[in-house]
């Protein structure tokens, strides 16, 4: 899965942004990824389409801080949108 829409730096806010509710699903691959064990040079491909050898400082900045951003949402940023009553579908 590629998306073309993602930022190289996913959002550091306190509260949910736009961009938040509409990549929920790329947090839950970055999050899947991660707790799989995959190396961010195996994921930025499929996740965000980067190659890690033509770009690694872009696609490991962009890993690293969609991956913080997935960890916040599984502490805090989920409360947020349960308080909103988004339900995430597949």
């Amino acid at each position: 899965m590629t998306d073309t829409g993602f930022v190289t730096e996913a959002p550091a806010s306190a509260e949910l942004t736009p961009y938040d509710r509409s990549h929920i699903k790329l947090y839950l691959r970055v999050l899947d990824a991660a707790d799989g064990g995959a190396d961010w040079r195996e994921a930025a491909p499929v996740l965000f389409g980067l190659d890690p050898h033509q770009e690694p400082e872009r696609a490991r900045r962009a890993y690293d801080s969609h991956l913080a951003r997935a960890q916040w949402m599984t502490t805090d940023g989920y409360l947020l949108l349960i308080k909103e009553g988004i339900v995430v579908r597949s």
